[in-house]
């Protein structure tokens, strides 16, 4: 009797840079709370392209990937399944706009982020923000 194979779902998530800050999206379906931008990838594109193309669905923007960030793949990550998300770094210079499954959206620094936010967006959050102020990736992310 053949069995169907239980795997992760691969998603990306987008830390998007703009003049005054990073976005973060108001998710308008549950779980509800702050999120970076991001979601699944569809079958027959690159994890690249659903960074872009997830940026721009939930903030307008156009981005520009800087850079792949970590990978983030606990199986309590989020709370309806098991994902893996593949973290890009990119920037904008465009006006960020909340569309699609961002209720709403904002602009925030590390000493102004909203509250709650979902899934493990925080510890993404807090590990970029370490990244950002000079702290070397082999030393955020440790080995277990």
């Amino acid at each position: 009797m053949a069995t169907n194979p239980r795997n992760p779902l691969l998603t990306v998530d987008i830390i998007i840079k703009v003049t005054n800050g990073i976005v973060l999206i108001e998710r308008r379906n549950p779980p509800h709370g702050w999120a970076l931008p991001g979601g699944f990838v569809d079958y027959g594109e690159t994890v690249e392209q659903a960074a872009v193309r997830e940026a721009r669905e939930e903030t307008s923007l156009c981005v520009t990937l800087e850079e792949q960030f970590h990978t983030y793949s606990d199986p309590r990550r989020d709370p309806r399944h098991h994902t893996v998300s593949i973290v890009f770094i990119a920037h904008s210079s465009d006006i960020p706009k909340a569309a699609d499954d961002a209720k709403n959206l904002g602009v925030y620094t590390q000493d102004s982020l909203p509250a709650p936010i979902v899934f493990d967006h925080r510890k993404i959050l807090d590990d970029f923000f370490k990244y950002q102020n000079g702290m070397k990736q082999s030393d955020i992310f440790q080995q277990i």
